[in-house]
């Protein structure tokens, strides 16, 4: 790995080539936004000597893109995207003359925003304000491995007003994350004006306030710009720096406008500007080349292997009075245990100010080096979990549901753009919240998440399935959503009363589990309401009416074997503590649709928001309580 800004002071050749390197730069940013019609060249003007400088002395090579140990690099303001990848091509990551002709065309890697794709890129933005919580992840995950890597997060002044930003820099002097360091493009324009005029920030303040370091420079003096960011390594704390610059430099008529924040050049204005940076216009060689779309993009593999020894699993006897949340809490705990050396892939945990609720506070207790608690900052939370696992970390980050899905959607979908390796564990679903009311009840947490292409989404039906459900989880790679409810769960049995999940059970994903046989119609149901269809199930069939009950645990996952032994009865019945349009019901709907079963269908589900009650109040209000199923049931079969 090469050294890390290596001059005391940088030499005047240096200043010489780099300054070169910069119009050279220049001249690609307006090249490919004139050529796609679209883009932000001015925050790319602007932040031009910073990528400079970064690329060119951070501890990062083409030839070692790669490598864990090297120094990491956060793009938070990803619309500067042109900029970035000018700077990475012509340092050789990949051929500058494909980036420059395929940018923002279907089917390139060189997207408006950048992607983890692109060779040189540690984690995609364009939702502005996440980056520094993304280099929080990196800079504690290097730690944790005792690296000596640097994590550099560059943003814009504009996201400064993002909350976000303010939770990632509590974070980061909290932990004391003093391999991190932040450039701001301190360029005060943002796409509708002056950022004065759009939304007043202290921002230099903000940071002092929050107990960071805080330094100015001059972002287009290479020499001035090198020596702070090098001077800002030899201090024993987060340290931001704030890069004065201006809009759209290095052309006159751009210099200082808002409009080019977003607005690119026609093509008179294009050859006038890069004959200003002391070129001659190359468009026509790259219309022609984005006409061919003869392009062959770099591979990049986001692989993570996960080495974990899941322990030996617990097993709830029946009657035992436990709560699924406590069954996650204890696995998390066997887990630390058991991988407590694992030194490729830690057990990290992330809460937010909710230890004791969901559970986390077992783990915490015997591990508190591997536990982070981010108090009442979701947002960030979800990113810097979901960052810290994207180098081999097992991350967990716990919460309400409210607060873990509903309000964190966003990161979480970010996350999975960015190949992470994060479990969301969420508590305190569905009406079985009960008297906490509507505000704190859940119940979107599938239609939500069925949306995230690479998010896997588990319900568990009780402690002994959610125990080994946790364990599973830990062992696989990818993104994972584990949710459950607040009340005690009862142990689901056999026939003849031994716990289900137990002995040589094991739980694979998209599976679903036949608790009771049916000859009259299925239901379909998961979490809370299993314990509730088994009640059901067992009372009709004392009147001669044999209802199977599914356990279907994977809710957005299609089990044909499951779904076809309830049809061939010709009565399916979807239960879920979840809103009917867009749960487990409508997985099952869009089955017999597509392959246009004949059956008799029923969605039973949350059709309103629930107001404040014990969990069976609750129930009985939406018709979801086992009477009044029983009465549908018996109604369907006019029995």
């Amino acid at each position: 790995m090469k050294k890390r800004f290596p001059y005391d002071t940088l030499p005047v050749d240096e200043i010489k080539t780099l300054k070169e390197f910069s119009n050279l730069c220049r001249r690609d940013v307006l090249t490919m936004t004139t050529l796609s019609k679209s883009g932000h060249p001015g925050g790319s003007m602007s932040a031009m000597e910073i990528y400079n400088v970064i690329f060119h002395f951070a501890a990062i090579s083409p030839e070692k893109v790669d490598d864990p140990e090297r120094d990491k690099i956060v793009i938070s303001f990803g619309h500067t995207s042109p900029g970035v990848y000018a700077v990475l091509g012509r340092l050789g990551f990949f051929d500058p003359d494909t980036a420059i002709a395929s940018f923002r065309q279907a089917g390139s890697i060189f997207e408006g925003h950048i992607v983890r794709k692109v060779p040189g890129i540690d984690w995609g933005t364009g939702n502005l304000g996440q980056g520094l919580s993304a280099g929080c992840g990196y800079a504690l995950f290097d730690r944790i491995k005792n690296r000596e890597s640097y994590t550099f997060v560059l943003m814009s002044d504009g996201e400064q007003t993002k909350g976000q930003v303010g939770e990632a820099r509590r974070f980061a002097m909290k932990y004391n994350l003093n391999n991190l360091r932040v450039i701001i493009d301190y360029n005060r324009i943002q796409i509708s004006g002056c950022i004065f005029d759009i939304m007043p920030s202290n921002i230099k303040e903000n940071y002092l306030a929050d107990g960071w370091e805080v330094m100015e420079t001059d972002g287009h003096d290479i020499a001035r710009l090198y020596s702070t960011i090098k001077k800002s390594l030899e201090i024993d704390k987060p340290v931001c720096i704030i890069a004065n610059t201006v809009i759209g430099k290095g052309v006159s008529f751009m210099e200082g406008k808002c409009a080019y924040h977003g607005k690119t050049l026609g093509e008179e204005d294009y050859i006038k500007a890069i004959k200003e940076l002391g070129f001659e216009s190359d468009l026509e060689k790259y219309k022609e080349l984005r006409k061919k779309k003869n392009y062959t993009f770099p591979g990049r593999s986001f692989e993570i292997k996960v080495s974990i020894n899941k322990g030996k699993s617990r097993t709830y006897e029946p009657g035992t009075k436990i709560d699924n949340r406590t069954a996650f809490g204890n696995a998390l705990l066997d887990l630390g245990i058991a991988n407590k050396d694992n030194k490729e892939n830690p057990i990290l945990v992330f809460d937010c100010d909710l230890a004791s609720s969901v559970k986390t506070d077992i783990f915490a207790r015997e591990f508190p080096d591997r536990f982070f608690q981010c108090g009442v900052q979701e947002h960030h939370a979800a990113t810097v979990s979901g960052a810290s696992s994207s180098g081999g970390a097992v991350s967990f980050f716990a919460d309400f549901g409210v607060f873990g899905v509903d309000e964190t959607y966003n990161q979480h979908r970010l996350n999975d753009q960015n190949y992470t390796n994060l479990k969301v564990i969420c508590t305190h679903l569905g009406l079985d919240v009960g008297e906490d009311g509507k505000t704190h009840q859940c119940i979107d947490y599938i239609g939500l998440f069925r949306n995230i292409f690479g998010m896997r989404l588990i319900i568990p039906a009780d402690p002994n399935q959610t125990d080994r459900v946790i364990r599973y989880v830990a062992s696989q790679p990818g993104n994972y959503f584990v949710g459950m409810g607040r009340s005690n769960a009862p142990i689901i049995t056999t026939i003849d009363g031994r716990p289900f999940f137990a002995s040589d059970y094991e739980f694979e994903y998209g599976r679903a589990d036949i608790l009771r046989d049916g000859k009259n119609g299925f239901i379909y149901t998961m979490g809370a309401l299993v314990p509730r269809a088994i009640a059901i199930s067992d009372q009709l069939k004392q009147q001669g009416i044999e209802i199977g009950v599914v356990n279907y645990s994977c809710p957005v996952a299609i089990d044909e074997n499951a779904l076809n032994m309830g049809i061939k009865t010709g009565l399916v019945i979807s239960y879920e503590d979840h809103i009917a349009d867009s749960g487990l019901g409508m997985t099952i709907a869009s089955y017999i649709a597509e392959k246009q079963k004949i059956v008799k269908f029923y969605r039973l589900g949350i059709r309103k928001y629930g107001s404040s009650g014990t969990p069976d109040e609750l129930y009985a209000e939406h018709g979801l309580d086992v009477e009044t199923v029983k009465d549908l049931i018996r109604k369907l079969l006019k029995v």
